[in-house]
């Protein structure tokens, strides 16, 4: 339907023409950046998209005129974005025209001038217009603008997000375009809350169209000619070695060749897989791997697949050759000295934007199953590394079946059935994943960086695990509810009282008193300190009335811990007694009783003191010592 004969629409036109040649004035670059604000424009946005027809007091005309303005404005800034597509091209410098359209766009949007989408839904339609390249300059300007696109109304536009971006991933290439896919994933995340459930996959589908193709080998029937010979002397050689002579070997055949039937040395030998022994096996050789090993495919892209008890055990059977053919290809390039790292692996994560196109034209994340390519393929680390980690998440999904983890599971209140399955893992079948996935760990931790590697494989697939549980809880709502004002301030203020400096006691618990160190004391200080009291070393006797004192106590003592403090504290007296006295009276020692008689020491003075007082001498005893009893005893003999 044409709107030129429309009055309001060609009105509308003309005032946003007037606004763009405004945002020419305002930003003369033709660059993406700076984005256009609502004060380049004065109050030109509120007066254009302000309706006359607002004032009616009838609140369902009021919402009628208000739609049919939202349709005119719509309308005029489809005409305008149109005549842009079609006039210039996005290659041109001129289509900063087109950038600033959508940012006054955008305006309008946030002003409530017109829909909240229309921004969006313009887009999406420069999006479908253009090529990759011309893309991913559009997608320049959806970066730069996210911010602002999501800020308001993101109800009104994540559907129309969610829409666009998937319709560019259908057409970008994962193998050409993988940096540009990356992109748009990102942009997904960052637009979109982190507990959105928009992209969960809550019925818990996989990706079955991911199909992946490779050569069929024709197996061998029989070995060639020159074959049979070979081993043929093979086995004459190891029948010598094991004590057959030559002559036995040639009349009478090979050893073993005839046992069990007709089958000999012409028939080809069969591998067996044992978990419990994969040590012990011979690995296969390339042809006979390379269907076991792309098969695998199937059960990494559909893991039901393996609730089939058949299915399961081809599974475990090719994984088990796998790893076992990928330990062989590891130890061979150890020995050779030739096992590393790509250098285009290892320049992979410091790429930069401006080398996207090199890093696409290197890495390939659709495999090459060509037979030609496989023994090329398995000598890779890189792609030896990659195969295993879709080992590990296949081995997570199992565990998960283990009645074990199924009972963590047990009570939710609305779990999603869709990802809860029935099957239940045996408990064979959950020692050998679990061996299995120990072995892998330990083999991806080989080689250059390999410790570095696990753990970030890891790290992820442990996280993996939780957001998994939260999809089987139904995707409950992980967003808190912004705090009070009430509890803000009441945290501001605990803050505040930790942090405050405190005002410290004059005497802290515990510690001395140094009131004899101020300046006002000093004099009395430094007397005391001067005092004998504090630095002479007491006497002997001084110790006997305290040790009097302790043996009344003993004696005396009601309870048996008053008795112990008793004997304690008449111990201590008599150890430091007997320290002091065995400067001078050491020989007196062996006449105390295990310190029941301490008076034994001081024996010669209270003898010659009561002899004294008998004989009315009223002469004063000497200080205690050895010398002076000496003497004593030398004068009375004489």
């Amino acid at each position: 339907m044409s709107s030129d004969g429309v009055e309001a629409v060609q009105e509308l036109t003309a005032a946003i023409q007037d606004l763009l040649d405004l945002a020419h004035a305002a930003k003369p670059s033709h660059d993406i950046e700076p984005p256009l604000a609502i004060s380049d424009f004065g109050g030109d946005i509120e007066r254009i998209g302000s309706p006359k027809t607002h004032q009616s007091h009838d609140p369902v005309r009021a919402e009628r005129d208000k739609q049919a303005q939202y349709a005119a404005i719509e309308t005029a800034f489809r005409n305008l974005f149109y005549d842009l597509l079609a006039s210039i091209s996005i290659e041109d410098p001129a289509f900063v025209k087109v950038w600033n359209l959508l940012d006054i766009v955008s305006i309008f949007s946030d002003s409530e001038h017109c829909e909240p989408g229309l921004g969006l839904w313009l887009i999406e339609e420069l999006l479908d217009s253009q090529t990759i390249n011309g893309c991913r300059k559009i997608f320049d300007y959806l970066e730069s603008r996210r911010e602002r696109l999501i800020a308001k109304n993101f109800k009104q536009k994540n559907l129309i997000i969610l829409r666009s971006c998937n319709e560019l991933l259908r057409r970008l290439s994962r193998a050409e375009d993988t940096v540009f896919c990356g992109r748009v994933f990102i942009f997904l995340f960052q637009s979109f809350p982190l507990g959105d459930r928009s992209a969960v996959n809550l019925r818990g589908e996989y990706h079955l169209e991911n199909r992946t193709t490779f050569d069929i080998i024709p197996p061998k029937t029989e070995l060639p000619d020159n074959r049979m010979d070979i081993d043929k002397k093979d086995h004459v050689e190891r029948s010598m070695a094991n004590g057959h002579s030559k002559d036995d070997v040639q009349n009478h055949g090979l050893p073993g060749a005839n046992d069990g039937g007709d089958q000999g040395e012409k028939q080809i030998k069969s591998v067996t897989f044992d978990a419990k022994n994969i040590a012990a096996q011979t690995p296969l050789d390339c042809d006979t791997l390379y269907s076991i090993f792309w098969s695998l495919q199937q059960d990494f892209s559909n893991p039901t697949r393996l609730f089939a008890t058949e299915n399961f055990e081809a599974f475990k059977k090719g994984l088990e050759a796998t790893i076992f053919k990928f330990q062989e290809v590891h130890k061979e390039q150890e020995n050779r000295g030739t096992l590393k790292v790509s250098e285009d692996h290892k320049r992979g994560f410091k790429r930069s934007r401006e080398g996207d196109d090199e890093f696409a034209s290197i890495f390939n994340p659709k495999y090459l199953t060509s037979r030609d390519l496989f023994e090329l393929e398995i000598s890779d680390l890189s792609f030896r590394r990659h195969v295993l980690v879709q080992a590990l998440i296949l081995i997570d999904f199992l565990v998960s079946l283990t009645p074990k983890a199924k009972a963590k599971l047990t009570g939710l209140p609305t779990p999603n059935k869709s990802v809860l399955y029935d099957y239940t893992l045996s408990d064979d079948d959950a020692k050998w994943a679990t061996q299995t996935r120990s072995t892998v760990a330990n083999y991806l931790q080989q080689g250059p960086e390999g410790k570095f590697y696990y753990r970030m494989v890891d790290t992820v697939l442990s996280r993996d695990k939780n957001w998994v549980r939260w999809k089987a809880e139904n995707c409950p709502p992980i967003d808190r509810p912004p705090i009070t004002p009430d509890e803000f301030l009441k945290a501001k203020q605990a803050g505040e009282k930790a942090t405050a400096s405190k005002r410290l006691r004059s005497t802290p618990l515990g510690s001395l008193d140094l009131s004899f160190l101020s300046e006002s004391d000093a004099e009395k200080g430094s007397e005391r300190l001067r005092d004998p009291a504090k630095w002479a070393l007491p006497t002997p006797e001084s110790f006997l009335p305290g040790i009097a004192k302790d043996e009344e106590a003993v004696k005396t003592a009601e309870t048996d811990e008053e008795r112990q403090r008793a004997r304690d504290a008449k111990a201590s007296k008599m150890w430091r007694m007997l320290r002091i006295a065995s400067k001078s009276k050491s020989k007196l020692f062996d006449k105390i009783d295990d310190g029941n008689n301490p008076q034994a020491v001081f024996a010669p003075i209270f003898e010659h003191g009561k002899a004294e007082q008998k004989n009315g001498g009223e002469t004063k005893t000497d200080i205690i010592g050895s010398e002076s009893v000496d003497r004593r005893e030398m004068s009375r003999d004489a």
